[in-house]
């Protein structure tokens, strides 16, 4: 069975820094094309990040314009786990983070892509 597990979600303060995991089971996730989305209250769900897959990209990262420079997406192949360390976190990014996979080699940032999704985790920075 195809799953996808969030953690690393919590309380920080504006500034801070927070390290989410997506652990994969079912499948080999350096195969897929990872992606992190989030979603705050009420509004449409957005493009955070995403690792390509090996061989192919797997250095390849892409980022949503408005985490570059903050956020890094980084796969641990050996432990089926992609990582999203976010720095210099702020209020704005508050939502609720999901983790989700795709076939082929294309990083998206579309989230009709994506196959698989996990539950997500809540990410809560307090000004």
């Amino acid at each position: 069975q195809v799953q996808l597990v969030e953690s690393g979600g919590g309380l920080v303060p504006a500034g801070g820094s927070l390290e989410l995991s997506c652990v994969a089971s079912g499948f080999t996730s350096s195969d897929y094309v990872i992606g992190w989305f989030r979603q705050a209250h009420e509004k449409e769900r957005e493009f955070v990040a995403a690792v390509g897959t090996t061989p192919w990209n797997s250095d390849r990262t892409y980022y949503g314009n408005s985490v570059k420079g903050r956020f890094t997406v980084a796969r641990d192949n050996a432990k089926n786990t992609v990582s999203l360390l976010m720095h210099f976190l702020k209020p704005e990014d508050t939502a609720l983070y999901y983790c989700a996979a795709k076939s082929g080699r294309v990083l998206d940032s579309r989230a009709g892509s994506y196959e698989f999704w996990g539950q997500g985790t809540q990410v809560t920075v307090s000004a």
